[in-house]
C-alpha cells in the first residue's frame, strides 16, 4: 500500500516561502538538501509525517506561472474561526470563511488563503473526513 509522503512546489524566494508556511502553518525546515542548481527544502511540523518539499532553482528571477493544473494543498485545524482571524491578522489575507453543503448536511467548514507564489492552500475545519 502507498503512502503520501510530501507534495513538491517550485517558489522563487526561499526565505519569503519558508517565513510564509511557518507563520501561516507552524512548518519549520525538516531538510534542507542544496545541489548546484537547485535547493530542494522540506517543511514538516509534529500535526503529520508529511512534508511539503520546496523547490528553488537558482537563477531563476521569473515567478512561476501556475497554469490552469494546480487546484490546491489542503490543511486541517481545530478552530477554523481563531485560524482565520490569526492569519488576517499576520496580514496573510485568507479568504472568506464558506460553508459546503451536500444534501442538506454540512460537509465543510473552509477558507482559501495563498502562499507568497500564488500557491491556493485550503484550510478546514477539522473533523469528519477532514481529520
Amino acid at each position: 500500500m502507498a503512502k503520501a509522503i510530501h507534495s513538491m512546489i517550485r517558489v522563487l524566494d526561499e526565505a519569503r516561502s519558508i517565513d510564509f508556511y511557518r507563520n501561516a502553518f507552524g512548518l519549520d525546515v525538516a531538510d534542507r538538501l542544496d545541489f548546484e542548481t537547485f535547493t530542494l527544502i522540506y517543511l514538516s511540523n509534529a500535526e503529520s509525517g508529511f512534508e511539503l518539499e520546496l523547490t528553488v532553482n537558482k537563477g531563476r528571477i521569473e515567478p512561476y506561472g501556475l497554469g490552469d493544473g494546480y487546484g490546491h494543498l489542503a490543511v486541517s485545524v481545530a478552530d477554523l474561526d481563531s485560524e482565520h482571524d490569526r492569519l488576517g491578522a499576520l496580514g496573510l489575507n485568507p479568504k472568506k470563511l464558506v460553508e459546503f453543503n451536500h444534501d442538506g448536511s454540512l460537509i465543510a467548514r473552509f477558507f482559501f488563503i495563498e502562499d507568497p507564489d500564488g500557491y491556493k492552500i485550503e484550510v478546514l475545519q477539522r473533523g469528519g473526513r477532514f481529520k
